[in-house]
């Protein structure tokens, strides 16, 4: 009796396309979340900033109707990659406006957490009533928001405490921090997984924030210049203003091609930390962008921009460009291209090693 009652929990759950599983809830689910992150919370702050600085009131006024919407469109994106049924995605707006809002500085996590599961359950009633219109709605919403009220405020806190002990501690001690903030987001900017939203996630902002985006920087400015031979122009661009997720086929053949953007970033974040004092005080999405879109520069620039507003930064000063220029985009071509070429003198990265496909 038991074993038919597991056998049919197990083909509802198929049918219903609900899978528990590591890759699609940290994996699929977080790479959407960022990619909603990206197209409200982040490009409303370019657009914004654009306004600011052109001049152009309509541009701030639409850059912050994208802003205002980042809960929901956080929300829709995960449902989307859990392959949420229509009623269920539409459902999931007002789900992820309750747990963003409810979760203040942790809230894409909430999002995250919370929207998970609101899905999961609109998708076991979905088109299993004659009311369909009505229930799936319904439950979706019901759950969402209840759980948002539940948990979306603790997850906020917990959140929002691990990035500022993060901070805290980069702040303390800004050389060791730097170069485990730096390499651990750049890793995870390579990964399947997204270091935007993890970013996002924490908060992290300040000079964990800079350390971060260096980490990032040298994996994907890395990968694209020491692999220009391979795969020229299109690689470059692909790579260096795209992502660095491209190599992972190579990384996964070869795990060697890994190491040289890696020393790279364990070098660019305590002289991003220690002799520039780079903070992101822009968005904290932006700080595990790198230079994707060159977003994770255009973060620094309007933190710059903040601190000037705030009274804490008197002017955005020669040292802050060249410091900008030196750790995202200078150091990571030249220390990358170092590094590669010693492993390549020593055989451990071979022609073709970093050809993408």
């Amino acid at each position: 009796m038991n074993e038919n009652k597991t056998s049919g929990f197990h083909e509802f759950l198929k049918r219903k396309n609900i899978i528990f599983s590591a890759k699609r809830y940290g994996i699929d689910a977080l790479g959407a979340m960022a990619q909603g992150l990206f197209a409200s919370l982040l490009i409303g702050t370019i657009i914004s900033t654009l306004g600011q600085q052109t001049g152009i009131p309509f541009l701030e006024t639409a850059g912050g109707y994208a802003k205002a919407v980042s809960g929901p469109a956080m929300a829709i994106s995960i449902g989307y990659a859990l392959q949420a049924p229509q009623l269920v995605l539409f459902s999931l707006l007002a789900v992820g406006q309750a747990a963003n809002e409810l979760g203040a500085a942790g809230g894409p996590l909430a999002v995250l957490v919370v929207t998970i599961f609101a899905a999961e359950c609109g998708k076991a009633v979905s088109k299993e009533t004659k009311v369909d219109i009505l229930v799936t709605p319904l439950v979706t919403i019901l759950a969402g928001v209840i759980l948002s009220v539940w948990w979306a405020p603790s997850i906020g806190t917990a959140a929002s405490a691990v990035g500022q002990l993060i901070m805290w501690a980069t702040d303390l001690q800004p050389f060791f921090m730097g170069i485990f903030v730096s390499v651990i987001v750049g890793v995870a900017l390579t990964l399947p997984i997204s270091s935007a939203a993890i970013c996002a996630a924490l908060s992290l902002t300040g000079l964990a924030g800079g350390a971060a985006v260096a980490g990032c920087c040298a994996q994907m400015v890395g990968f694209a210049v020491m692999s220009f031979k391979e795969n020229k122009w299109g690689g470059l661009v692909s790579q260096g203003l795209g992502t660095s997720m491209l190599q992972m086929g190579n990384i996964v053949k070869n795990p060697r091609i890994w190491i040289p953007p890696t020393l790279a970033s364990a070098v660019t974040g305590p002289i991003a930390t220690c002799l520039f004092s780079m903070k992101m005080n822009g968005p904290a999405v932006s700080s595990g962008m790198g230079t994707c879109g060159l977003v994770g520069q255009i973060g620094v620039y309007t933190g710059w921009l903040a601190d000037i507003a705030a009274g804490t930064k008197a002017a955005v000063t020669a040292m802050d460009w060249i410091g900008l220029i030196l750790i995202c985009f200078v150091l990571p071509a030249v220390l990358s291209t170092l590094f590669c070429e010693i492993l390549r003198r020593m055989g451990w990265i071979k022609e073709g090693d970093l050809t993408l496909e």
